[in-house]
């Protein structure tokens, strides 16, 4: 008997692209996957719910999924994940058409749902479908977070950090080798606290010393936070040359009175000793943070701080967002004072400074051969990552389409010519793939 089709789409991070490759793996007895959602009998749509932008382009894309349901001849579409833990009744009331709203921690609610009658495939976690290029993958270490920042509803969605015990998370690790990753991107709300809840201590170093053993080419940490991190992931990072020169951590903000605020529970002297820190141990470590804009009493002073720590620091990869108000997070009762027109011109500001820093830093990379990771072709490039590069949201390497490389492979390139956020590459006279 033919298996009826089944669709997910993921809004939001990668943490619930994971999610929805565990869902996908643990329906394929029943349903056989397809990544296009338009040729799907049944349709998940995997919810963010961060801040009000993400709501906003969630409730369109589910908008979108239900005016198309009949024309497509989907027979169900379910609702899951952060937005509709969030927001389950509201939607309801004032979406018709979707079959079923689950929340964020549901799996298993939503399963029973498609299979009434069967047995989902066990277990439910470690096992996936992979979503991604054939070459990376993301292994989600915890789940949850114990900060209380004022600003982030994430608690409030996922609860408290929960560890996944280090030896499941060395045999998933082993079934994405065996299926061919050669990059591993660690996740989790906060990796840097993971195994406090486990093992009475931060262990995330050495998780990254047993992941560095398996032989993975690149391992890269993501998520970070501030606070009290545990300064031996960098010495693992300085001693294992596969694991990535790259740290992703956001700051948010640098002034003492809105680090304060926020509930952040580090000043802007720590901040500062961090980064010291980090390229002391790890001197040519990248490292990527983002920053929150307009949040509430920010002053023009404190705006031009945080302007300042940026241009002295030199971050070498900056997102920024504006603030949103979210309810149930503690700075919902603070007076959002800041207009909408100020933020957005605080946060042109910002990210135009740092399109500067990062053309200067690009500018210092032409001339010298990197080792890139292809992870994409069009007609006219194929699109690569050097180590200093998380897919998605950091630079990029073009080089011709002409060129004798192929996806998936990693080359050294001598870089040509850099822009503020890409750089193009050419295979050197002599050249060995790695």
């Amino acid at each position: 008997m033919k298996k009826p089709k089944l669709s997910i789409v993921t809004m939001g991070c990668s943490k619930n692209l994971v999610d929805s490759e565990r869902i996908a793996f643990a329906l394929s007895n029943f349903y056989e996957y397809t990544s296009d959602a338009q040729k799907c009998d049944v349709l998940i749509i995997n919810t963010c719910g961060f801040i009000d932008s993400a709501k906003q382009q969630n409730v369109q894309a589910i908008l979108e999924a239900v005016h198309f349901k009949k024309q497509l001849g989907i027979s169900k579409i379910v609702v899951m994940g952060c937005l509709s833990q969030r927001y389950g009744d509201e939607l309801k009331e004032q979406i018709a058409g979707v079959d079923a709203f689950f929340g964020a921690n549901n799996f298993r609610d939503v399963i029973a749902y498609l299979v009434p009658k069967g047995d989902c495939r066990a277990p439910l976690e470690g096992s996936r479908i992979l979503m991604t290029p054939f070459h990376f993958a993301y292994l989600k270490i915890a789940e949850g977070c114990n900060h209380r920042c004022a600003f982030c509803a994430i608690p409030v969605i996922r609860g408290n950090h929960v560890s996944v015990p280090m030896e499941e998370l060395i045999d998933e690790a082993a079934q994405l080798k065996s299926n061919g990753i050669k990059e591993l991107n660690v996740i989790a709300q906060d990796t840097s606290f993971y195994g406090t809840d486990l093992y009475g201590k931060k262990t995330l170093a050495k998780l990254l010393e047993k992941l560095s053993d398996m032989k993975f080419d690149w391992i890269r940490i993501m998520y970070a936070y501030p606070t009290a991190f545990p300064i031996d992931v960098l010495e693992i990072m300085a001693d294992r040359t596969n694991i990535c020169n790259y740290l992703d951590i956001p700051l948010q903000h640098i002034s003492d009175r809105i680090l304060k605020s926020m509930l952040r529970g580090i000043s802007r002297e720590d901040t500062l000793k961090l980064v010291e820190t980090m390229r002391r141990i790890v001197p040519d470590i990248a490292i990527r943070s983002t920053f929150i804009v307009g949040f509430p009493g920010e002053t023009e002073a404190e705006f031009s701080e945080l302007m300042a720590f940026l241009r002295d620091v030199r971050l070498d990869r900056v997102g920024a967002f504006t603030y949103s108000r979210e309810e149930g997070t503690p700075a919902y009762n603070l007076v959002d004072n800041i207009k909408p027109k100020t933020k957005e011109i605080r946060l042109d500001k910002l990210m135009k400074q740092q399109a500067a820093i990062s053309l200067e830093k690009n500018k210092a990379k032409v001339g010298k051969t990197l080792k890139v990771l292809i992870d994409e072709c069009d007609d006219k490039y194929f699109y690569g990552r050097t180590e200093q590069d998380a897919t998605e949201v950091d630079n990029r390497v073009l080089i011709d389409k002409t060129a004798p490389i192929k996806v998936g492979e990693f080359f050294d390139l001598e870089i040509k010519k850099a822009t503020e956020f890409d750089l193009f590459g050419i295979l050197p006279k002599v050249s060995a793939n790695n």
